[in-house]
């Protein structure tokens, strides 16, 4: 149940930096998801030990299209997809290697 939580890691430079610094990883994780699952469930897959737990629910941007039928321009709106966002530090002596563990398959 808890490994289908986890939707899959957000990798950026601002993150990478911060697992550097700071022991700090960020995931994408389903909208239910709750702090001690989130914990448990990262726990049990990477075998870490997880000091701190942060959620932030983050809303889809809305997006401008511009599409062309029969010779006409018509512009509309989208929105992308809200989703919940994890960022969890790590206890010290312990890190996540992303390359290795086919994370987000």
């Amino acid at each position: 149940m808890y490994q289908s939580l986890i939707i899959k890691p957000i990798l950026t430079e601002k993150m990478a930096i911060m697992q550097e610094r700071e022991n700090k990883y960020a995931f994408m994780v389903q909208k239910s998801a709750n702090k001690i699952q989130i914990k448990d469930a990262i726990e049990k897959k990477f075998d870490v030990v997880v000091s701190k737990v942060a959620t932030i629910n983050m809303n889809g941007k809305v997006k401008q299209m511009t599409t062309k039928s029969n010779g006409r321009t018509i512009r509309t709106q989208g929105q992308r997809s809200s989703y919940k966002k994890t960022i969890i530090t790590l206890a010290d002596g312990y890190s996540i290697d992303f390359v290795g563990e086919g994370v987000g398959n």
